[in-house]
């Protein structure tokens, strides 16, 4: 029943033909039961296992590998060479397999660590039934049940509410609507047709909790016809979009699938005439091992460690982020952080505490025309804070008369209650927020007397201390009756027996505490004097509440007492009157301390922050000025502006309008899920890459459709399974560090790319360089890899844990197409691999031409080998010159690894063991190299035999120039090239992020007469002139090392 809020009680009785004294008959149940079904959501349908690994082969390059295999396989089968030939093709499969593993494992080990965070709860409902109240599980309940829910109780299901049993009904519905407070619930029909969740006064919704009162009410909606059911359908059908590094290693795969296919065809071609050559035996075993050579070929340009790599390294990263409170449960997020442009987060929990805090006190000072303001630190519900007045700290509050007086009301007025868990090192609170707020501003200012001073009270242990000031006036002064906070008074007020005989304490709203106070405590130092509660005195109190209420968005209580006389020992509403006043309490869901440089960070790093919150625009402004999101003047909480919209103000533009809002959008208050979802696209249909925090049921579809779904360790399982990622401290400046580490993760994993597919290149170059000039293959399929998974593998993996540049957060988010490889940094892949290349084809001809121990053949002899007949074919099937190529190959690798522990900066600032992975990982790589050289099953295996001293000599003198050459490539970087990054957000920049390259070549233009401006193949248009300062020379925001 959608129209329930705006029907009368007894319209919905009639609607589902019940009684408020009877209920549902057994005979109504089942027929509901039939109808409506089972009161909970579906549960999530897990990937089975298949899919998962079926997931893994779902790349290009992986497919490559694939049909390599199938070809390699036939060659076998063709070839009737034995089981030795079986050799290469089982070795890519077991790659293939190896491959998928990793991924499978990761992924599951990413879903069973968001297990560790969700709580299950076996929800219950009391319902009237046939007359009868039972307690039943609430997955039986129906539409059309009653039920009763009280203090501390969860709701089962939407209800209408029918009757409220006590002096008031407050509820937490902050899960679904994120507001900060709980919120009254009344009995009458809501007027308006069109109302969000928050004005819908007499509808207590599904997971929603009760802080105070009790009520029976009228089930509405079970399962998915629920708020929540209904969020958790908007959710069904989303699917998950490619992260930019899928994305951009998917055009690396298509690219390098194209420059194979065409190489393995020229190869083909070229050598179609050495078909019939002699040593092949016939035109059949020549085309098939050509067609070797161009499987070869296909196997030394596809990087089969990459996936397993960037898996590996994602998934480091994810521990390292965990440690900061950061559980990813999909590893392409980690990465997609990295080019954040804007991140939606929401207010209540992440940008504040989520623990009311009184942080302003005012009471009268020394005489009735002055009033004593105070400040409250203090940002939790920890007893830690200090009272500031006017000429500093006070040493011991409670020594003032008015702040002593009302620290007692504030704790005996309260039917809160608050402990320290020593469990989970976090404080714990049962009752009202504004309460709980009550009692720890009580323990800030403590209680009379030397014992009492701060120092004392430091000394006592965390449980002890929780409410040890509350404790004591609860001893001191003994409860006997408590007058329930109710609508029509908008108070509360308890009577207590004390030294000083009864009195009554009461709090509430300032304007109906005031009206009832006759007098007002003074807080001079000397005596408890009072003075009588003028008009005048009561206008200025009731001016600094309005102050209170604009400029801070403070919620303010007013406190009072007064003795009580009278010999009965029950409290009626018309004894609430001759009230002492004693102060005003200011309280506000505090920001953490962390969350205004978080924000100045996001600033620097060219992030945008914009807030969506349930709470009203004052609210939400008042908090978004104090973490510098808005300036003062824009803090205020009236008419629509650029920067601050309510959710009904947001439905009333046009589209037009709303693109324009959401690309200038810094508070968003007020809001349903619809509009947050609708922001989310808004923005990334503007280019943006969008991060949205969460925590309720509410946010699950912003979550899912955003580009990184951030959910809240405290929040609710939906949001979890909703989100990418989990803050197990729901911290906001968590996804800053996040954010950070993204950016460290994409710069390592562009430089173990660059090192991979250098060497990649260095093995194209190598292979095809010898079938072009006509000499024996110099690597076979095995070798290559060998190679590019161990080898090459392990330094690839090391160079996950370089250390992030520590002006990461300094830098504009990259564009989310910006290409992994440059055309400058291609270029510098080329060169490097064509070294590869021409060092290992360099090893191969050094031994047959002028090694001492080899044949020492001329290079026509050399290229003649197809020729050979009888035993002169026996030195071309020597295991030696492709040994010494492979150990080339490897050696060179281990050098060009050290290269990459920067892209630009030289090895002589950035030291080898500044990354002692990268050490250790090459230290095991050349231990497994000489493993396969020096045991004969192995060297077998790998068609290698040991190497001789001169031999290995060669290879060091082969491999060490490419630390040189880099060097070279590196100097031209830093003198010629700058990477810079403009950012700009809304219409006038189209919301996008520009990078760029300008070539700057003094020399060159002198040397042209000025023709030359830019390289075609080492610039790119839209750069950034080089005559701007560097981001090195502004601030550093340092990170911590991140793989």
């Amino acid at each position: 029943m959608d129209t329930a809020h705006a029907k009368t009680v007894n319209e919905v009785l009639e609607y589902f033909g019940v009684g408020l004294e009877y209920g549902l008959s057994s005979q109504q149940v089942a027929s509901a039961q039939q109808m409506y079904g089972r009161n909970e959501l579906a549960p999530d349908a897990g990937k089975p296992l298949w899919k998962l690994v079926l997931k893994q082969f779902d790349d290009l390059l992986v497919k490559i590998l694939i049909v390599a295999a199938l070809v390699d396989f036939f060659i076998a089968f063709a070839g009737g060479e034995g089981l030795g030939a079986f050799v290469e093709p089982a070795v890519i499969v077991l790659i293939l397999v190896a491959n998928a593993t990793v991924g499978v494992l990761t992924e599951t080990n990413a879903d069973r660590a968001i297990e560790e965070l969700k709580a299950y709860e076996a929800d219950v409902a009391t319902v009237l039934r046939e007359g009868r109240w039972t307690v039943t599980p609430a997955v039986e309940i129906v539409p059309g049940d009653i039920v009763e829910v009280a203090v501390g109780g969860k709701v089962p299901a939407d209800v209408r509410v029918a009757a409220i049993l006590s002096s008031g009904l407050r509820i937490d519905q902050s899960i679904l609507t994120g507001e900060s407070g709980s919120v009254p619930k009344s009995v009458e029909p809501v007027a308006a047709g069109k109302a969000v969740y928050q004005d819908k006064t007499n509808i207590l919704f599904s997971g929603t909790v009760v802080t105070a009162g009790r009520c029976q009410g009228i089930v509405t909606g079970t399962g998915a016809a629920t708020a929540i059911g209904k969020i958790r359908d908007a959710m069904a059908g989303l699917e998950d979009a490619e992260t930019p590094l899928r994305k951009k290693l998917d055009e690396l795969g298509s690219l390098l699938s194209k420059v194979i296919a065409v190489i393995c065809i020229l190869v083909w071609v070229v050598n179609l005439p050495h078909f019939k050559d002699p040593i092949h035996g016939s035109w059949f075993a020549g085309a098939l091992y050509y067609f070797k050579i161009a499987v070869a070929l296909a196997v030394a340009a596809i990087p089969e460690g990459l996936p397993a790599v960037v898996t590996t390294c994602l998934a480091l990263g994810t521990r390292q982020m965990a440690k900061q409170h950061a559980i990813v449960r999909k590893l392409p997020s980690v990465e997609t952080l990295g080019c954040t442009t804007v991140i939606c987060s929401d207010k209540t929990g992440t940008l504040t505490t989520n623990q009311m805090t009184v942080v302003r006190v005012t009471t009268l000072g020394a005489d009735a025309g002055h009033l004593a303001d105070y400040e409250v630190t203090g940002t939790s519900f920890a007893p830690e804070g200090t009272v500031l007045a006017e000429e500093g700290p006070l040493a011991c509050p409670a020594d003032q008369p008015a702040l002593c007086q009302l620290a007692m009301c504030a704790a005996l007025c309260n039917d809160s209650h608050l402990s320290y868990s020593s469990e989970r090192g976090t404080y714990q609170r049962i009752g009202e927020a504004t309460e709980v707020a009550l009692r720890v501003l009580a323990e800030k200012i403590g209680i009379p007397g030397y014992a009492a001073m701060p120092h004392a009270l430091a000394r006592l242990g965390r449980e002890e201390r929780a409410t040890y000031c509350n404790n004591h006036w609860a001893e001191v002064w003994r409860k006997s009756y408590t007058l329930d906070f109710s609508r029509d008074r908008r108070m509360m007020s308890t009577l207590c027996s004390g030294p000083d005989g009864p009195q009554l304490f009461a709090k509430g709203a300032p304007e109906a505490v005031l009206a009832r106070c006759t007098s007002a405590l003074l807080g001079a130092r000397a005596g408890a004097a009072t003075v009588p509660m003028t008009e005048a005195l009561r206008v200025r109190l009731l001016q600094r509440v309005t102050a209170y209420g604009s400029g801070s968005a403070l919620r303010t209580l007013a406190l009072a007492c007064r003795p009580w006389r009278d010999a009965r020992g029950e409290v009626l509403a018309g004894d609430e009157v001759g009230l002492t006043f004693l102060g005003l309490a200011g309280m506000q869901d505090p920001p953490r301390p962390a969350v205004a440089r978080a924000v100045a960070a996001c600033t620097a790093a060219g992030i945008r922050v914009v807030m969506v919150t349930g709470d009203n625009k004052a609210t939400a402004g008042s908090v978004a000025a104090q973490i510098g999101l808005l300036g003062p003047g824009e803090a205020e909480g009236g008419p629509s502006t650029g920067t601050s919209l309510a959710g009904l103000e947001f439905d009333e533009l046009s589209g037009k309008e709303r693109e324009r809002a959401a690309a200038s959008l810094v508070v968003f208050a007020r809001v349903e899920p619809n509009h947050k979802t609708a922001l989310v696209d808004l923005l990334k249909a503007q280019g943006h890459v969008v991060a949205m925090t969460g925590d309720g049921v509410n946010d699950a579809p912003a979550l899912r459709r955003a580009d990184i779904g951030i959910a809240m360790g405290s929040g609710t399982a939906v949001a979890k399974h909703a989100a990418d990622m989990v803050l197990a401290d729901d911290n906001f400046a968590t996804i800053v560090s996040a954010v950070a580490a993204g950016r460290a993760i994409f710069a390592n994993t562009k430089q173990f790319i660059r090192y991979m597919i250098s060497s990649n290149i260095g093995e194209v170059v190598a292979i095809f360089s010898a079938a072009l000039v006509g000499i024996p293959e110099c690597l076979n399929p095995v070798q290559l890899l060998w190679v590019n998974l161990v080898t090459d593998g392990l330094p690839a993996t090391a160079i996950g844990f370089n250390k992030p540049d520590p002006l990461i957060m300094q830098q504009r988010p990259r564009r989310a197409s910006q290409g992994i490889v440059d055309s400058w940094l291609f270029t510098r892949y080329l060169v490097v691999g064509a070294y590869v290349g021409i060092a290992t084809v360099s090893g191969f001809v050094w031994w047959f031409m002028a090694y001492e121990g080899g044949p020492q053949l001329s290079w026509a002899a050399l290229r003649d080998f197809q020729h050979c007949e009888g035993t002169a074919c026996d030195v071309f099937r020597s295991r030696n010159p492709s040994t010494v190529s492979m150990s080339v190959l490897v050696v060179v690798e281990m050098f060009n690894a050290l290269n990459a522990l920067s892209e630009n900066a030289s090895l002589l600032s950035i030291p080898a063991w500044s990354n002692p992975w990268l050490v250790a990982a090459i230290g095991v790589s050349m231990a497994l190299h000489l493993l396969i050289l020096y045991i004969p099953v192995l060297a077998a295996l790998f068609s290698v035999v040991p190497l001789a001293w001169a031999e290995w000599k060669m290879v060091l003198l082969l491999s060490a120039p490419v630390i040189l050459v880099d060097e070279v490539l590196k100097l031209i970087s830093r003198t010629w090239f700058s990477e810079m990054a403009t950012s700009s957000f809304g219409p006038s920049g189209g919301g996008s992020v520009r990078t760029g390259w300008r070539l700057s070549l003094p020399w060159l233009r002198r040397a042209t007469g000025g023709a030359v401006k830019y390289s075609p193949i080492l610039a790119r248009a839209g750069g950034v002139d080089l005559t701007r300062k560097r981001s090195d020379e502004f601030g550093a925001t340092r990170v911590a090392s991140m793989p």
